[in-house]
């Protein structure tokens, strides 16, 4: 626990509820701690508790009232990263935001250094660990001495994650992996642990009630000191509420969710294999997927172009047929059926066969001038795109509003004609 430069104010407010200071941060000069509250900015002490955060703002000489940020109440509390920057911008991605119901706006506290985020992803882990600790009390309705229990495993969490860094080891994979809430709200199957374990809890808890129960485990710690004769070995051994030889529900909960993650991971790490660098090779890539869209597309456009007549003709009578005649419906039937037949018999002919890959033809490197060119063109070329997209538009607009002008008189007129077909067919 973190006892040194407490302040007396804020032991007024701990004594209250007992807290306990888990982390102390702002107190050296190289490693300040700033609070930014709309456009003002305070350096201060970041102190944390197993209750709620607390920043005492420096002033000249001496450390102002604390502001209590709390983190056992349910407020709708919302703790994730944030960027800051001078003047409101958004560059440095080294800050923790914090909002609750209580508050007319967020509160930013950014833990400044010269590289990384390594700070800013510790105080973000530790303080989510409370936060979730304490939303889990409260699901579950666990009070009392399981109550203090629970969250004295967070805070046992994160005393083991400060011996790491005082030791200056390596944290495997992020911060949350060694902190029991927070790993479980990443896991999947996260949910199915915690209700579990309020389960254990519930179930110690009505242990604690019926004597039988306590005096078998009483019985089973002095056969183990070898005090009493052991149990017949029809019955159970209980050490506490675990069942020796047998899997509980809890271990079971939590080997699930780890071959679930295990999946995830591999999963995640296939998506990131096929990913590649570069805009222009990207691009390319793209390019390549989209042949097919792309082929489909160029058809289309020959048919519109009338440069082969006879092809747009006989596309222009069966479409106009099939619309005359109410089929429309039935063709998207047809095509999707088309589509998954297809897909079945690709499956089919391809079971037992590696998915073949995606040849590109990898462009030529692109030195930073050039990407940004790049950049331009394809900014021009959806800005021509909107603007397309804002004539039709217009023009959809004129013809439903009836402007006055000859293409609105042929609209109509083309309408009409369509309505007495449609009527008299």
């Amino acid at each position: 626990m973190k006892t040194q430069s407490e302040s007396s104010l804020l032991s007024n407010f701990r004594s209250q509820r007992g807290e306990r200071i888990l982390e102390v941060d702002g107190t050296l000069t190289t490693q300040p701690v700033l609070e930014h509250v709309g456009i003002s900015t305070w350096p201060g002490r970041l102190i944390l508790t197993d209750h709620a955060l607390y920043f005492e703002a420096l002033r000249v000489v001496t450390y102002d009232k604390p502001k209590v940020y709390e983190l056992a109440e349910d407020l709708k509390q919302v703790v994730k990263p944030e960027l800051t920057g001078p003047w409101g911008s958004r560059l440095f991605d080294k800050a923790v935001m914090y909002k609750s119901t209580t508050l007319t706006e967020p509160v930013i506290i950014e833990f400044p250094e010269l590289a990384g985020h390594s700070r800013r992803d510790y105080w973000l882990a530790i303080i989510s660990e409370v936060l979730y600790a304490h939303r889990f009390v409260r699901k579950f309705d666990i009070s009392g001495i399981d109550k203090e229990e629970t969250i004295l495993k967070a805070v046992l969490g994160i005393m083991r994650l400060q011996a790491i860094e005082e030791l200056h080891f390596e944290v495997p994979n992020r911060y949350e992996s060694l902190l029991l809430f927070s790993q479980c709200d990443k896991l999947p199957g996260g949910d199915v642990i915690l209700e579990t374990l309020a389960s254990s809890i519930a179930s110690r808890t009505s242990d604690r009630t019926n004597q039988p129960g306590t005096s078998r485990g009483m019985h089973a710690v002095l056969s183990n000191l070898g005090m009493v004769s052991p149990v017949n070995s029809g019955e159970r051994l209980f050490v506490g509420e675990i069942v020796v030889g047998e899997i509980s529900a809890l271990q079971k909960a939590v080997t699930d969710s780890m071959n679930n993650y295990k999946k995830v991971e591999l999963a995640q790490a296939s998506v990131d294999g096929v990913k590649v660098d570069g805009l222009d090779t990207n691009l390319a890539v793209m390019k390549e997927l989209l042949s097919p869209v792309s082929e489909l597309w160029r058809v289309l456009l020959l048919l519109t172009s009338w440069d082969e007549p006879m092809k747009s003709m006989l596309f222009c009578f069966l479409f106009s047929y099939i619309i005359i005649r109410g089929w429309v419906i039935y063709f998207i039937v047809t095509v999707l059926l088309f589509s998954a037949t297809f897909m079945f018999l690709t499956r089919l002919t391809n079971q037992g066969k590696q998915m073949s890959e995606v040849k590109v033809v990898s462009p030529p490197p692109l030195n930073t001038m050039e990407q940004l060119l790049a950049v331009q063109n394809a900014i021009s070329k959806i800005e021509e795109l909107v603007q397309d997209a804002n004539i039709v538009l217009l023009k959809i607009r004129a013809l439903l509003l009836a402007f006055p002008s000859q293409v609105i008189l042929v609209a109509h007129s083309i309408v009409l004609r369509n309505s007495f077909v449609i009527q008299f067919r």
